[in-house]
């Protein structure tokens, strides 16, 4: 089977950015990025969709948090499609559905070469520590563009913002490790256009 990787980087005026992806992994990886909540989260990621992922980010946090987040999600998003490839094999579609303490969020994805973002959330706080909460859906967004996606993001409920976040981040983890699952009885791509 050919490696399911990808890897980009970026440097702009605001941020740098390394950034190595790969489908099939162990929930491994180093994640450093001078946002401590994104680091957490990417970690989560990581570890839930059984991915192996390197980060190593720099930006002006000094301004605020926004450029490195958005940065970061761009380049998942690439690195996310090149791990991808020609999407032979795949199931496609996935969905988990994930409790975090008092909350619970839902995730559904389809690799559908078409990017879109539908966000069904109310974070409570506007702020977890010194991250904007608002950056969620910053991040989601171009990681969802750029990966070319459908992500559709639902919570249910919940009343601690940590704990939706990362009850999201854990459920879109798992979404997308089930559909980048190769099926064998899927041949060539699973669309009826021959084509994603």
């Amino acid at each position: 089977m050919t490696e399911r990787t990808g890897s980009v980087e970026r440097t702009t005026g605001e941020t740098s950015i390394r950034l190595q992806f790969g489908i099939d992994g162990e929930g491994d990886g180093l994640i450093q990025t001078n946002v401590p909540f994104m680091s957490h989260m990417l970690d989560l990621f990581k570890k839930h969709g059984h991915f192996s992922l390197d980060v190593q980010a720099e930006g002006d946090v000094e301004v605020d948090d926004h450029h490195t987040t958005e940065d970061v999600g761009i380049c998942l998003g690439e690195a996310f499609g090149q791990a991808l490839g020609d999407k032979k094999g795949i199931r496609r579609y996935g969905q988990a559905k994930i409790p975090m303490d008092d909350a619970l969020a839902e995730v559904i994805v389809d690799l559908s070469n078409r990017p879109h973002l539908e966000f069904r959330a109310e974070l409570p706080a506007a702020k977890v520590g010194t991250f904007d909460t608002e950056l969620v859906h910053e991040f989601l967004w171009k990681f969802a563009v750029e990966a070319r996606m459908n992500l559709h993001v639902v919570v249910h409920y919940g009343h601690n913002t940590h704990h939706i976040i990362e009850a999201v981040f854990k459920a879109m983890a798992r979404a997308l490790d089930e559909a980048t699952q190769l099926d064998p009885r899927v041949k060539g791509v699973p669309s009826t256009k021959g084509m994603l």
